[in-house]
């Protein structure tokens, strides 16, 4: 059965999949799965949100509510209501999508700090355009882009203290997943201090694969081994094999393991069909 195509903004929150759902969004084709950990009960803080933006082209966005604060939760569903709200409002002109994004996040967080329970949010955010993409991210959820031969094009740096160890040489991959402080975060929607990080517009092909996840999966399968699960291969599978390889993880005995909420959201363009000449 062919995935269905997606026409209106699409929110997921408290989620508990089984298997990653399959649609047909911005020109390509978009695989999201978010659930508790093995064995967890209460509620899944992370939300995912994909916003059609014309035909061709789409925002889709990954939060993951602060756990050990109040209403982590709400916090990402605001974050989400809010990008729904602004960019899933109409707009025609894509031109418009930068600012609209930043509007709608610093929105969010003048609302979650108007309600004064403490409650924050990560964010990672992937504004895509017929063969371009640009990253916007709060936190320590990740975005990654790989080629098929498993090239990075585009990684965030994660908004934490271990995070920007790794990124200055301090901590390797292997040593990050095993610090102990790794679940710290520096920078969160929900914070008077926020700042967002915005990047540059890279090309995106056919031959590139999107990740966005929440730190279930960063923090429970080494950068390496998403990469080699990602980069081909049927998308839905894909999507099978890191789910799969992080919930093993959880579920393990070992005590390097960190249950958590996990979401992932793996998107690729659908290759043009070149007409032939007359």
């Amino acid at each position: 059965m062919p995935a269905p195509e997606i026409g209106r903004p699409r929110r997921f929150a408290d989620s508990h999949m089984q298997t990653a759902e399959l649609y047909r969004l911005g020109g390509g084709l978009v695989s999201v799965f978010s659930a508790r950990p093995p064995g967890g009960a209460g509620t899944n803080e992370d939300a995912a949100t994909l916003i059609p933006v014309g035909k061709r082209a789409a925002v889709l966005a990954v939060a993951d509510g602060v756990g050990g604060l109040p209403e982590g939760a709400e916090a990402a569903a605001t974050v989400m209501a809010a990008l729904v709200r602004g960019v899933g409002s109409g707009i025609h002109d894509v031109s418009e999508l930068r600012d609209t994004i930043l509007t709608a996040v610093e929105n969010a967080n003048r609302e979650i700090l108007s309600r004064g329970a403490g409650s924050a949010t990560t964010l990672a955010i992937a504004e895509l355009h017929p063969g371009s993409i640009r990253t916007y991210h709060v936190g320590d959820s990740m975005i990654l882009v790989t080629d098929r031969l498993g090239r990075i094009k585009v990684e965030t740096v994660p908004h934490s203290p271990v995070g920007y160890a790794v990124e200055s040489g301090f901590l390797s991959e292997s040593e990050a997943i095993l610090h102990g402080e790794r679940h710290l975060v520096s920078n969160v929607i929900g914070s008077p201090d926020l700042h967002i990080s915005v990047g540059v517009r890279t090309p995106f092909t056919a031959q590139d694969t999107l990740l966005i996840a929440t730190d279930g999966l960063a923090d429970n399968v080494e950068k390496g081994r998403i990469i080699e699960l990602m980069r081909k291969g049927p998308l839905a599978a894909r999507s099978k094999a890191l789910t799969d390889q992080a919930l093993r993880r959880m579920a393990g005995k070992s005590g390097n393991a960190k249950p958590d909420d996990l979401t992932l959201v793996l998107y690729r363009r659908t290759a043009q069909r070149r007409r032939p000449k007359p």
